[in-house]
């Protein structure tokens, strides 16, 4: 795996790198201390699809410079402009949690730059339960001051059902990416516009899913927050013809609790 840097929109980048094939980037959600790390492991199990899996850190979080527009909508076309720089003239996208929303907004919107999406953990996408079920806002997790060593180690068990994939190295990486200039970018994310900047659509984006103008894979894990399990369930009855799937033993991070479901699941979807 190849760690680099490039210039996008004037903010020093990094991102992660792995194969060759056709492009495909990874997009981390927004909980404080998100960052490219996040699809580590997952890089080589792609790459050996035959796919170019590109993981980079969005403005505002890991080691890429923080942004003067702390918006969604700024980061949601900084994934072109980071294409961009990299001379990517289309490619797939993986989206976890908030940037699940992002990537679906990016295929409907620029179809000629987007040739695949996958979805994964977005409680975003998935309709409310008759009772009041819902997720919580994606991207809020954090407090309101810097956070302890202790305090990053409860949100990753929080995220995780497998609580020994937290070894002091992944806490220590996860906990630098959750201080500093990254802890200031959350506060500024907090007060910063919510919407995605995308279409002017007035229904729910998870009520148009059905007309992505390109191929789309759902994923979830059954023991996330928000009763996510109740609520894909609900919109796979709605739209029997999704593509989406549930895996045991996982929570919001399910790329590590069920790694090897998630590749093979996404790696045949992405490579096929």
């Amino acid at each position: 795996m190849d760690e680099k840097f490039v210039q996008v929109d004037g903010l020093k980048t990094r991102y992660l790198e792995e194969g060759s094939g056709p492009e495909v980037l990874l997009l981390h959600g927004a909980s404080l201390g998100s960052s490219a790390d996040v699809w580590e492991r997952n890089l080589a199990p792609l790459a050996r699809h035959g796919l170019r899996a590109i993981a980079f850190d969005q403005p505002g979080f890991g080691l890429t410079d923080n942004p003067n527009d702390y918006s969604v909508a700024y980061r949601r076309r900084f994934i072109l402009q980071f294409m961009d720089a990299l001379g990517i003239k289309k490619a797939s996208l993986v989206g976890h949690s908030q940037a699940g929303n992002m990537a679906v907004g990016l295929a409907f919107d620029h179809t000629d730059r987007i040739s695949k999406v996958v979805v994964l953990a977005t409680g975003s996408l998935l309709p409310p339960l008759a009772e009041g079920g819902k997720g919580g806002g994606e991207g809020e997790e954090g407090g309101s001051s810097e956070p302890s060593l202790d305090d990053t180690r409860a949100l990753l068990e929080h995220n995780l059902f497998i609580h020994s994939l937290i070894t002091p190295e992944v806490l220590d990486k996860r906990h630098r990416m959750s201080v500093g200039k990254n802890f200031q970018a959350f506060l500024e994310r907090s007060k910063a516009p919510r919407g995605g900047g995308g279409s002017k659509e007035t229904a729910p984006v998870w009520e148009r899913l059905h007309k992505l103008p390109v191929p789309l894979l759902m994923i979830y894990g059954k023991q996330d927050r928000g009763s996510a399990a109740a609520r894909a369930a609900a919109l796979k009855e709605r739209y029997p013809a999704l593509n989406l799937h549930l895996l045991d033993n996982a929570k919001h991070l399910a790329q590590w609790d069920a790694a090897e479901e998630f590749e093979r699941l996404s790696g045949k979807f992405l490579a096929s």
